[in-house]
């Protein structure tokens, strides 16, 4: 049978090429001059080093979600419903680091992910105590 958090993983493994994606974009003025605007600066200056940053997020924090949806023995309809919390976190996350300036709500934002992920550990340490 197949592990049904694969899905919330693969989807984390989406939002992540989606991310390169755009840094590349966003890096193509500077890099091979690709959609400079006619002074010759990058019309995604602002934005390339949130992009940069978010990016780097992406390999923190998830890597205590990728863990757990792989040790969990067996996932539950709980387990699933927290990793699908952890995706809907993380894309509200991207999109608050990428288009924002806003630390505040970024903090915010980010305990969604956090707490998910302490809930998946928890159900983790709670499976390897039976």
């Amino acid at each position: 049978m197949l592990n049904p958090l694969i899905l919330p993983m693969a989807a984390h493994l989406a939002l992540a090429a989606l991310l390169y994606a755009a840094l590349t974009v966003a890096r193509a003025p500077k890099v091979w001059g690709i959609g400079r605007r006619a002074d010759g600066s990058n019309p995604f200056a602002t934005i390339e080093p949130r992009l940069s940053a978010n990016l780097s997020n992406q390999f923190e924090w998830p890597l205590f979600f990728h863990l757990a949806c792989l040790l969990l023995p067996s996932p539950s309809g709980a387990a699933l419903l927290l990793a699908w919390a952890f995706i809907a976190g993380r894309v509200l996350h991207s999109a608050v680091q990428v288009f924002t300036t806003n630390v505040r709500l970024r903090g915010l934002v980010f305990m969604l992910n956090f707490v998910a992920v302490l809930g998946l550990w928890s159900l983790l340490v709670k499976a390897s105590l039976r």
